[in-house]
């Protein structure tokens, strides 16, 4: 099944030198962006974008999918990849300073929850 673009947590966005994230914010779709789970039970249907700025009507298409197997796999090892480097990555922007401004701005990436 492709990306399920009517459900609330796809997300599109698109940057000014032409790259596009296509995704779902829930982190469920592991093959995006080109397609979610077909039996995702977190699927809800978008009902309004309240106070959200569009730049066009339009979604800009999925770019094409490689064509290899591991896909999935090869995703979350680059995700992996760069929640290990974000932790020193911001300590060095932060200049070693816990609590600063970039570590509340950026303090999600890289943690994990653990129970």
């Amino acid at each position: 099944m492709p990306m399920r673009t009517d459900c609330r947590h796809f997300e599109s966005r698109s940057y000014a030198n032409g790259d596009t994230v296509r995704k779902c914010n829930l982190d469920l779709a592991p093959e995006a962006p080109w397609r979610c789970p077909a039996d995702c039970g977190r699927f809800e249907l978008r009902l309004a974008d309240v106070n959200w700025s569009h730049g066009s009507l339009i979604t800009p298409p999925t770019p094409p999918e490689p064509e290899a197997e591991g896909i999935a796999a090869l995703l979350d090892e680059a995700e992996d990849i760069v929640n290990a480097a974000a932790p020193g990555i911001l300590a060095e922007l932060d200049g070693g300073q816990s609590g600063g401004r970039f570590q509340r701005l950026f303090g999600r990436f890289g943690r994990r929850k653990t129970q």
